[in-house]
Protein backbone atom coordinates (compact mmCIF):
# COMPACT_ATOMS: atom_id res chain seq x y z
CA UNK A 1 0.00 0.00 0.00
CA UNK A 2 1.24 3.43 -1.00
CA UNK A 3 2.17 5.82 2.21
CA UNK A 4 -0.24 8.59 0.41
CA UNK A 5 -3.21 6.04 0.55
CA UNK A 6 -2.11 5.01 4.13
CA UNK A 7 -2.05 8.59 5.43
CA UNK A 8 -5.47 8.92 3.48
CA UNK A 9 -8.31 9.10 6.43
CA UNK A 10 -11.59 9.68 5.41
CA UNK A 11 -13.79 11.91 6.68
CA UNK A 12 -17.70 11.05 7.70
CA UNK A 13 -19.33 11.94 4.67
CA UNK A 14 -16.91 9.64 2.85
CA UNK A 15 -18.01 6.76 4.75
CA UNK A 16 -20.48 5.07 2.26
CA UNK A 17 -18.37 5.71 -0.42
CA UNK A 18 -15.38 3.75 0.83
CA UNK A 19 -17.68 0.80 2.33
CA UNK A 20 -19.24 0.17 -1.52
CA UNK A 21 -15.62 0.42 -2.66
CA UNK A 22 -14.70 -1.94 -0.42
CA UNK A 23 -17.41 -4.30 -1.27
CA UNK A 24 -16.58 -4.06 -4.77
CA UNK A 25 -12.73 -5.25 -4.51
CA UNK A 26 -14.35 -7.93 -3.27
CA UNK A 27 -16.61 -8.59 -6.51
CA UNK A 28 -13.86 -7.86 -8.71
CA UNK A 29 -11.28 -10.50 -7.03
CA UNK A 30 -14.23 -13.13 -7.71
CA UNK A 31 -14.28 -12.06 -11.40
CA UNK A 32 -11.97 -14.18 -13.59
CA UNK A 33 -10.94 -12.45 -17.35
CA UNK A 34 -13.93 -13.94 -18.99
CA UNK A 35 -16.50 -12.47 -16.39
CA UNK A 36 -14.99 -9.25 -16.84
CA UNK A 37 -15.95 -9.69 -20.95
CA UNK A 38 -19.63 -11.08 -19.98
CA UNK A 39 -19.52 -7.71 -17.26
CA UNK A 40 -18.65 -5.49 -20.55
CA UNK A 41 -20.79 -6.55 -22.58
CA UNK A 42 -23.88 -6.49 -20.61
CA UNK A 43 -22.66 -2.27 -19.68
CA UNK A 44 -23.13 -1.67 -23.91
CA UNK A 45 -25.78 0.32 -23.54
CA UNK A 46 -24.70 2.32 -20.08
CA UNK A 47 -20.96 3.12 -20.15
CA UNK A 48 -19.57 4.68 -23.68
CA UNK A 49 -18.08 1.86 -25.61
CA UNK A 50 -14.95 3.74 -25.52
CA UNK A 51 -14.53 3.44 -22.04
CA UNK A 52 -15.74 0.05 -22.35
CA UNK A 53 -12.95 -1.11 -25.15
CA UNK A 54 -10.25 0.35 -22.15
CA UNK A 55 -10.96 -0.82 -19.23
CA UNK A 56 -8.68 -3.58 -17.95
CA UNK A 57 -10.54 -4.97 -14.88
CA UNK A 58 -13.99 -5.00 -13.09
CA UNK A 59 -13.09 -2.13 -11.12
CA UNK A 60 -12.55 -0.35 -14.16
CA UNK A 61 -16.14 -0.76 -15.35
CA UNK A 62 -17.75 -0.17 -11.43
CA UNK A 63 -15.93 3.00 -11.80
CA UNK A 64 -18.00 4.03 -14.93
CA UNK A 65 -20.86 2.97 -13.44
CA UNK A 66 -20.48 4.71 -10.27
CA UNK A 67 -19.22 7.98 -12.71
CA UNK A 68 -22.28 7.75 -14.76
CA UNK A 69 -24.36 7.53 -11.47
CA UNK A 70 -25.71 4.11 -12.09
CA UNK A 71 -24.03 2.77 -9.17
CA UNK A 72 -24.10 4.57 -4.96
CA UNK A 73 -24.14 3.45 -1.69
CA UNK A 74 -27.84 4.56 -1.67
CA UNK A 75 -28.72 2.27 -5.08
CA UNK A 76 -26.48 -1.05 -5.92
CA UNK A 77 -29.30 -2.63 -7.75
CA UNK A 78 -28.05 -2.16 -11.13
CA UNK A 79 -25.04 -4.29 -10.43
CA UNK A 80 -26.89 -6.72 -8.38
CA UNK A 81 -28.80 -7.27 -11.89
CA UNK A 82 -25.35 -8.02 -13.69
CA UNK A 83 -24.85 -10.31 -11.29
CA UNK A 84 -27.45 -12.25 -11.83
CA UNK A 85 -27.92 -12.10 -14.68
CA UNK A 86 -24.40 -13.44 -15.01
CA UNK A 87 -25.67 -16.09 -12.41
CA UNK A 88 -22.89 -15.02 -10.15
CA UNK A 89 -25.13 -15.17 -7.21
CA UNK A 90 -23.10 -15.85 -4.51
CA UNK A 91 -21.51 -12.31 -4.87
CA UNK A 92 -24.60 -11.03 -4.51
CA UNK A 93 -24.19 -11.14 -0.74
CA UNK A 94 -21.70 -8.15 -1.17
CA UNK A 95 -24.14 -5.66 -2.26
CA UNK A 96 -26.80 -6.91 0.67
CA UNK A 97 -28.80 -8.55 -1.66
CA UNK A 98 -30.00 -12.33 -2.49
CA UNK A 99 -30.97 -14.29 -5.64
CA UNK A 100 -34.48 -14.71 -4.70
CA UNK A 101 -34.48 -10.39 -3.79
CA UNK A 102 -33.44 -9.69 -6.71
CA UNK A 103 -35.44 -12.08 -8.89
CA UNK A 104 -38.60 -10.50 -6.99
CA UNK A 105 -37.18 -6.91 -8.13
CA UNK A 106 -36.55 -7.65 -11.71
CA UNK A 107 -40.40 -7.12 -12.90
CA UNK A 108 -40.60 -2.98 -11.29
CA UNK A 109 -36.36 -2.95 -11.45
CA UNK A 110 -34.75 -4.14 -14.10
CA UNK A 111 -32.58 -1.56 -15.74
CA UNK A 112 -30.72 -4.22 -18.69
CA UNK A 113 -32.74 -4.25 -21.92
CA UNK A 114 -34.80 -7.31 -23.09
CA UNK A 115 -32.31 -7.13 -25.92
CA UNK A 116 -29.23 -7.45 -24.44
CA UNK A 117 -30.27 -9.94 -21.89
CA UNK A 118 -31.51 -11.83 -25.14
CA UNK A 119 -27.63 -11.90 -26.80
CA UNK A 120 -25.86 -12.58 -23.21
CA UNK A 121 -28.36 -15.30 -23.34
CA UNK A 122 -27.51 -16.63 -26.69
CA UNK A 123 -23.87 -16.38 -25.94
CA UNK A 124 -24.15 -18.73 -23.26
CA UNK A 125 -26.13 -21.17 -25.18
CA UNK A 126 -24.04 -21.14 -28.90
CA UNK A 127 -21.71 -24.31 -28.26
CA UNK A 128 -18.22 -24.01 -30.14
CA UNK A 129 -19.91 -26.07 -33.49
CA UNK A 130 -22.78 -23.60 -33.95
CA UNK A 131 -20.49 -21.10 -33.44
CA UNK A 132 -17.52 -22.07 -35.88
CA UNK A 133 -20.77 -22.72 -38.46
CA UNK A 134 -21.92 -18.85 -37.91
CA UNK A 135 -18.29 -17.82 -38.18
CA UNK A 136 -18.33 -19.58 -41.45
CA UNK A 137 -20.93 -18.31 -42.78
CA UNK A 138 -19.93 -14.66 -42.30
CA UNK A 139 -16.53 -15.19 -42.76
CA UNK A 140 -15.70 -13.06 -45.53
CA UNK A 141 -17.37 -9.52 -42.98
CA UNK A 142 -15.36 -10.78 -40.21
CA UNK A 143 -12.35 -8.97 -38.64
CA UNK A 144 -9.11 -11.27 -38.99
CA UNK A 145 -9.08 -12.18 -35.60
CA UNK A 146 -8.40 -15.07 -33.75
CA UNK A 147 -11.06 -17.37 -33.11
CA UNK A 148 -13.95 -14.88 -31.44
CA UNK A 149 -16.10 -16.14 -28.79
CA UNK A 150 -19.97 -16.35 -28.97
CA UNK A 151 -20.22 -12.89 -26.97
CA UNK A 152 -17.67 -11.05 -29.28
CA UNK A 153 -19.00 -12.54 -32.20
CA UNK A 154 -22.65 -11.04 -31.60
CA UNK A 155 -21.08 -7.97 -30.33
CA UNK A 156 -19.28 -7.20 -33.52
CA UNK A 157 -22.63 -7.92 -35.47
CA UNK A 158 -24.39 -5.82 -33.00
CA UNK A 159 -21.50 -2.99 -33.34
CA UNK A 160 -21.82 -3.48 -37.62
CA UNK A 161 -25.36 -2.66 -36.69
CA UNK A 162 -26.49 -5.76 -38.81
CA UNK A 163 -28.32 -6.73 -35.37
CA UNK A 164 -30.17 -4.47 -33.24
CA UNK A 165 -33.38 -4.40 -30.68
CA UNK A 166 -36.08 -4.25 -33.85
CA UNK A 167 -33.91 -6.38 -36.43
CA UNK A 168 -33.19 -9.68 -35.79
CA UNK A 169 -33.09 -11.16 -39.16
CA UNK A 170 -29.56 -11.42 -39.56
CA UNK A 171 -29.21 -13.29 -36.20
CA UNK A 172 -32.26 -15.57 -36.69
CA UNK A 173 -31.04 -17.03 -40.07
CA UNK A 174 -27.78 -17.60 -38.62
CA UNK A 175 -29.69 -19.45 -35.41
CA UNK A 176 -31.78 -21.23 -38.12
CA UNK A 177 -28.95 -22.81 -39.68
CA UNK A 178 -25.94 -23.45 -37.67
CA UNK A 179 -27.94 -23.68 -33.78
CA UNK A 180 -31.84 -24.14 -34.31
CA UNK A 181 -32.21 -24.81 -30.98
CA UNK A 182 -31.95 -21.64 -29.81
CA UNK A 183 -34.96 -20.00 -31.91
CA UNK A 184 -37.16 -20.50 -28.64
CA UNK A 185 -35.35 -17.34 -27.17
CA UNK A 186 -35.32 -15.54 -30.41
CA UNK A 187 -39.37 -16.22 -31.04
CA UNK A 188 -40.18 -15.52 -26.63
CA UNK A 189 -37.90 -12.07 -27.01
CA UNK A 190 -39.85 -11.04 -30.00
CA UNK A 191 -43.55 -12.68 -28.54
CA UNK A 192 -42.60 -10.28 -25.38
CA UNK A 193 -41.54 -6.77 -27.25
CA UNK A 194 -44.27 -7.08 -29.32
CA UNK A 195 -46.98 -7.39 -25.44
CA UNK A 196 -44.80 -4.85 -24.10
CA UNK A 197 -45.46 -2.46 -27.14
CA UNK A 198 -48.84 -3.19 -26.95
CA UNK A 199 -49.49 -2.02 -23.67
CA UNK A 200 -47.32 1.00 -24.45
CA UNK A 201 -50.07 1.77 -26.84
CA UNK A 202 -52.78 1.22 -24.91
CA UNK A 203 -51.30 3.15 -21.97
CA UNK A 204 -51.06 5.71 -24.79
CA UNK A 205 -54.33 5.53 -26.66
CA UNK A 206 -56.16 8.99 -27.28
CA UNK A 207 -58.65 7.08 -24.63
CA UNK A 208 -56.59 6.77 -21.90
CA UNK A 209 -55.40 9.96 -22.08
CA UNK A 210 -59.28 11.46 -22.41
CA UNK A 211 -59.76 9.05 -19.07
CA UNK A 212 -56.79 11.00 -17.45
CA UNK A 213 -58.05 14.08 -18.35
CA UNK A 214 -62.02 13.46 -17.14
CA UNK A 215 -60.74 12.03 -13.75
CA UNK A 216 -59.62 15.53 -13.31
CA UNK A 217 -62.07 17.54 -11.48
CA UNK A 218 -63.59 20.39 -13.19
CA UNK A 219 -64.15 22.54 -9.91
CA UNK A 220 -60.44 23.22 -8.80
CA UNK A 221 -58.04 25.29 -11.02
CA UNK A 222 -55.03 23.65 -8.71
CA UNK A 223 -56.33 20.19 -9.73
CA UNK A 224 -56.34 21.09 -13.95
CA UNK A 225 -53.46 22.97 -14.12
CA UNK A 226 -50.28 22.49 -13.31
CA UNK A 227 -48.35 24.56 -10.76
CA UNK A 228 -46.40 27.18 -11.88
CA UNK A 229 -45.15 29.29 -8.40
CA UNK A 230 -42.11 27.83 -7.29
CA UNK A 231 -39.23 29.22 -6.32
CA UNK A 232 -38.13 29.30 -10.37
CA UNK A 233 -39.75 28.42 -13.60
CA UNK A 234 -37.41 25.10 -14.34
CA UNK A 235 -34.18 24.95 -16.83
CA UNK A 236 -34.44 24.76 -20.70
CA UNK A 237 -31.66 23.05 -22.41
CA UNK A 238 -31.18 23.74 -26.10
CA UNK A 239 -29.39 20.85 -28.63
CA UNK A 240 -28.18 23.08 -31.37
CA UNK A 241 -26.20 20.72 -33.56
CA UNK A 242 -24.88 22.48 -37.08
CA UNK A 243 -21.82 20.68 -37.85
CA UNK A 244 -21.54 17.15 -38.72
CA UNK A 245 -18.91 14.68 -39.13
CA UNK A 246 -20.02 14.09 -42.12
CA UNK A 247 -23.76 14.82 -42.93
CA UNK A 248 -24.72 18.57 -44.08
CA UNK A 249 -24.36 22.20 -41.99
CA UNK A 250 -27.36 23.04 -40.69
CA UNK A 251 -27.95 26.66 -41.98
CA UNK A 252 -30.00 28.68 -40.13
CA UNK A 253 -30.23 26.30 -36.70
CA UNK A 254 -28.65 29.45 -35.36
CA UNK A 255 -31.60 31.41 -35.81
CA UNK A 256 -33.60 28.71 -34.71
CA UNK A 257 -31.59 28.36 -30.89
CA UNK A 258 -31.54 31.99 -30.66
CA UNK A 259 -35.26 32.16 -31.15
CA UNK A 260 -35.64 29.03 -28.28
CA UNK A 261 -33.47 31.03 -25.32
CA UNK A 262 -35.37 34.31 -25.70
CA UNK A 263 -38.10 33.15 -25.57
CA UNK A 264 -37.90 30.81 -22.67
CA UNK A 265 -35.88 33.11 -20.86
CA UNK A 266 -39.05 35.69 -21.50
CA UNK A 267 -41.20 32.91 -19.74
CA UNK A 268 -38.99 32.83 -16.54
CA UNK A 269 -36.60 29.93 -17.66
CA UNK A 270 -32.73 29.07 -17.32
CA UNK A 271 -31.41 28.43 -20.53
CA UNK A 272 -28.47 25.90 -21.22
CA UNK A 273 -27.53 26.28 -25.00
CA UNK A 274 -24.92 23.53 -26.46
CA UNK A 275 -23.61 23.39 -29.39
CA UNK A 276 -22.63 20.71 -32.05
CA UNK A 277 -23.12 17.85 -29.23
CA UNK A 278 -21.57 14.58 -29.55
CA UNK A 279 -23.18 11.34 -28.04
CA UNK A 280 -20.55 11.39 -25.45
CA UNK A 281 -21.70 15.26 -24.22
CA UNK A 282 -25.07 14.44 -24.50
CA UNK A 283 -25.25 11.59 -22.06
CA UNK A 284 -23.25 13.59 -20.12
CA UNK A 285 -25.84 16.26 -20.12
CA UNK A 286 -28.44 14.26 -20.01
CA UNK A 287 -26.86 12.47 -16.75
CA UNK A 288 -26.43 16.53 -15.45
CA UNK A 289 -30.11 17.37 -15.79
CA UNK A 290 -31.34 14.33 -14.63
CA UNK A 291 -30.03 14.38 -11.37
CA UNK A 292 -30.12 18.45 -10.98
CA UNK A 293 -30.89 19.25 -7.72
CA UNK A 294 -32.46 22.59 -8.25
CA UNK A 295 -35.58 20.41 -10.36
CA UNK A 296 -36.85 20.05 -6.62
CA UNK A 297 -37.67 23.79 -6.35
CA UNK A 298 -38.73 24.15 -10.51
CA UNK A 299 -41.89 24.38 -11.81
CA UNK A 300 -41.28 22.33 -15.37
CA UNK A 301 -38.70 21.21 -17.03
CA UNK A 302 -37.99 21.71 -21.45
CA UNK A 303 -35.38 20.17 -23.73
CA UNK A 304 -35.14 21.15 -27.30
CA UNK A 305 -32.86 19.31 -29.79
CA UNK A 306 -32.35 20.82 -33.24
CA UNK A 307 -30.52 18.71 -35.60
CA UNK A 308 -30.73 15.98 -38.31
CA UNK A 309 -33.06 13.10 -37.52
CA UNK A 310 -34.76 9.83 -38.77
CA UNK A 311 -37.59 7.72 -37.77
CA UNK A 312 -37.53 8.49 -33.63
CA UNK A 313 -34.39 9.11 -33.42
CA UNK A 314 -31.76 12.18 -33.62
CA UNK A 315 -28.05 12.69 -34.46
CA UNK A 316 -25.03 14.33 -32.56
CA UNK A 317 -22.95 15.96 -34.31
CA UNK A 318 -20.70 12.59 -34.31
CA UNK A 319 -23.59 10.70 -36.50
CA UNK A 320 -24.75 8.66 -33.70
CA UNK A 321 -28.07 7.95 -34.08
CA UNK A 322 -30.08 8.13 -30.56
CA UNK A 323 -33.71 7.19 -30.50
CA UNK A 324 -35.81 10.11 -29.26
CA UNK A 325 -37.26 8.22 -26.55
CA UNK A 326 -33.98 7.27 -24.62
CA UNK A 327 -33.15 10.89 -24.27
CA UNK A 328 -36.77 11.28 -22.81
CA UNK A 329 -36.50 8.29 -20.64
CA UNK A 330 -34.09 10.14 -18.03
CA UNK A 331 -36.84 12.14 -17.10
CA UNK A 332 -39.36 9.75 -15.59
CA UNK A 333 -40.12 10.04 -11.83
CA UNK A 334 -38.06 7.20 -11.47
CA UNK A 335 -34.77 8.25 -13.21
CA UNK A 336 -35.45 11.90 -12.35
CA UNK A 337 -38.00 12.25 -8.53
CA UNK A 338 -37.27 15.93 -8.82
CA UNK A 339 -39.21 16.42 -11.81
CA UNK A 340 -42.07 13.99 -10.54
CA UNK A 341 -45.59 15.30 -11.35
CA UNK A 342 -44.25 18.35 -13.14
CA UNK A 343 -44.43 19.02 -16.80
CA UNK A 344 -42.12 18.07 -18.92
CA UNK A 345 -41.51 19.39 -22.43
CA UNK A 346 -39.61 17.99 -25.45
CA UNK A 347 -39.39 20.01 -28.78
CA UNK A 348 -37.62 18.23 -31.78
CA UNK A 349 -36.74 19.90 -35.30
CA UNK A 350 -35.69 17.28 -36.65
CA UNK A 351 -36.69 15.09 -39.80
CA UNK A 352 -38.65 11.28 -39.45
CA UNK A 353 -37.87 9.97 -42.57
CA UNK A 354 -39.14 11.00 -46.25
CA UNK A 355 -37.08 12.49 -49.04
CA UNK A 356 -38.00 15.78 -51.07
CA UNK A 357 -36.11 18.23 -53.39
CA UNK A 358 -36.65 21.14 -51.65
CA UNK A 359 -36.16 25.06 -53.32
CA UNK A 360 -32.69 26.51 -53.25
CA UNK A 361 -32.98 28.44 -49.98
CA UNK A 362 -34.93 25.53 -48.12
CA UNK A 363 -33.98 22.10 -46.84
CA UNK A 364 -34.96 19.51 -45.02
CA UNK A 365 -33.23 17.81 -41.94
CA UNK A 366 -33.76 14.10 -43.25
CA UNK A 367 -30.38 11.94 -43.48
CA UNK A 368 -30.87 8.76 -45.33
CA UNK A 369 -34.61 7.82 -44.44
CA UNK A 370 -36.17 4.14 -44.60
CA UNK A 371 -39.18 2.11 -45.21
CA UNK A 372 -41.33 1.83 -42.55
CA UNK A 373 -43.48 4.61 -39.86
CA UNK A 374 -43.07 4.01 -36.42
CA UNK A 375 -46.10 5.31 -34.37
CA UNK A 376 -44.87 8.44 -32.28
CA UNK A 377 -45.94 7.25 -29.00
CA UNK A 378 -43.34 4.86 -29.00
CA UNK A 379 -41.07 7.78 -28.31
CA UNK A 380 -43.09 8.74 -25.12
CA UNK A 381 -42.33 7.57 -22.14
CA UNK A 382 -45.54 5.43 -20.94
CA UNK A 383 -46.20 7.45 -17.75
CA UNK A 384 -47.69 11.12 -17.38
CA UNK A 385 -46.71 14.82 -17.49
CA UNK A 386 -44.44 14.18 -21.02
CA UNK A 387 -45.13 16.24 -24.12
CA UNK A 388 -43.63 15.47 -27.65
CA UNK A 389 -43.59 18.08 -29.72
CA UNK A 390 -42.29 16.77 -33.34
CA UNK A 391 -41.60 19.25 -36.23
CA UNK A 392 -43.27 16.65 -38.25
CA UNK A 393 -45.04 13.43 -38.09
CA UNK A 394 -43.39 10.00 -38.53
CA UNK A 395 -42.08 9.32 -41.99
CA UNK A 396 -41.69 13.11 -43.51
CA UNK A 397 -39.25 15.72 -43.59
CA UNK A 398 -39.21 19.18 -41.87
CA UNK A 399 -38.07 22.14 -43.41
CA UNK A 400 -35.89 24.84 -42.12
CA UNK A 401 -34.87 27.89 -44.24
CA UNK A 402 -31.11 28.31 -44.60
CA UNK A 403 -31.30 32.29 -43.04
CA UNK A 404 -34.70 32.34 -41.33
CA UNK A 405 -34.77 29.11 -39.15
CA UNK A 406 -37.40 26.22 -39.49
CA UNK A 407 -40.51 26.38 -39.96
CA UNK A 408 -41.28 24.60 -36.94
CA UNK A 409 -39.31 26.45 -34.38
CA UNK A 410 -40.24 29.89 -35.51
CA UNK A 411 -43.97 29.01 -35.36
CA UNK A 412 -43.16 27.96 -31.72
CA UNK A 413 -41.52 31.09 -31.09
CA UNK A 414 -44.15 33.53 -32.20
CA UNK A 415 -46.96 31.46 -30.87
CA UNK A 416 -45.42 31.34 -27.21
CA UNK A 417 -44.65 35.05 -27.83
CA UNK A 418 -48.50 35.76 -28.74
CA UNK A 419 -50.56 33.42 -26.63
CA UNK A 420 -48.80 33.28 -23.42
CA UNK A 421 -50.29 36.55 -23.00
CA UNK A 422 -53.71 35.31 -23.57
CA UNK A 423 -53.43 32.72 -20.98
CA UNK A 424 -53.78 29.90 -23.76
CA UNK A 425 -52.34 26.67 -22.76
CA UNK A 426 -49.42 24.53 -24.39
CA UNK A 427 -51.86 21.79 -26.29
CA UNK A 428 -53.73 25.11 -27.66
CA UNK A 429 -50.48 27.15 -28.85
CA UNK A 430 -49.11 23.65 -30.08
CA UNK A 431 -52.72 23.62 -32.60
CA UNK A 432 -51.55 27.14 -33.38
CA UNK A 433 -48.43 25.94 -34.35
CA UNK A 434 -50.14 22.74 -36.44
CA UNK A 435 -52.15 25.51 -38.01
CA UNK A 436 -49.26 27.70 -39.15
CA UNK A 437 -46.96 25.31 -40.79
CA UNK A 438 -49.07 23.29 -42.45
CA UNK A 439 -50.48 26.53 -44.20
CA UNK A 440 -46.62 26.78 -45.60
CA UNK A 441 -45.46 26.06 -48.70
CA UNK A 442 -47.18 25.12 -52.02
CA UNK A 443 -45.53 22.00 -53.83
CA UNK A 444 -44.17 21.29 -49.99
CA UNK A 445 -45.97 20.38 -47.29
CA UNK A 446 -45.06 19.80 -43.11
CA UNK A 447 -47.62 18.90 -40.60
CA UNK A 448 -46.11 19.14 -37.07
CA UNK A 449 -47.30 17.10 -34.49
CA UNK A 450 -47.56 16.87 -30.51
CA UNK A 451 -48.11 13.45 -28.03
CA UNK A 452 -48.38 13.98 -24.91
CA UNK A 453 -49.14 12.29 -21.17
CA UNK A 454 -49.79 15.75 -19.53
CA UNK A 455 -52.63 15.75 -16.81
CA UNK A 456 -53.34 18.86 -16.57
CA UNK A 457 -53.08 22.15 -18.37
CA UNK A 458 -49.59 23.71 -18.71
CA UNK A 459 -50.25 27.53 -18.57
CA UNK A 460 -47.14 29.87 -18.48
CA UNK A 461 -47.69 32.83 -16.22
CA UNK A 462 -47.61 35.70 -18.17
CA UNK A 463 -44.39 37.61 -17.71
CA UNK A 464 -44.24 41.14 -16.94
CA UNK A 465 -42.10 42.24 -19.07
CA UNK A 466 -43.09 42.49 -23.12
CA UNK A 467 -41.84 39.77 -25.46
CA UNK A 468 -38.63 39.27 -27.17
CA UNK A 469 -38.73 41.28 -30.72
CA UNK A 470 -38.22 39.35 -34.09
CA UNK A 471 -34.45 39.67 -35.19
CA UNK A 472 -32.40 38.72 -38.04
Amino acid sequence: MSSRTQSWIPGPEDNGRVKLRKRLVHIDSNLGDLEVQKLKFLCRDFVPSRKLEKASSALDIFDHLIYEELLSEEDTFLLAELLYIMKQNLLLKYLSYTKEQVKGLLPTRKQVSPFRNLLFELSEDIDSESLKGMIFILKESLPKVETPTSLSFLEHLEKQAKIDADNLTLLENLCNTSAPHLMRKIEKYKREKKEAEQKEKELLSASSINQIRQALPASSSEETVYRMDRKHRGYCVVINNQNFTSLSERQGTNKDAECLKHVFQWLGFNVDMRVDVTKERLDKVLQEYKSHPDHADGDCFVFCVLTHGQFGAVYSSDQALIPIREIMSHFTAQQCPGLANKPKLFFIQACQGGEIQPSVSIEADAVNPESGEPLLEESVPAEADFLLGLATVPGYVSFRHKTEGSWYIQSLYNNLKKLVPRHEDILSILTAVNNDVSRRGVMMKQIPQPQYTLRKKVIFPVPLREPPESFH
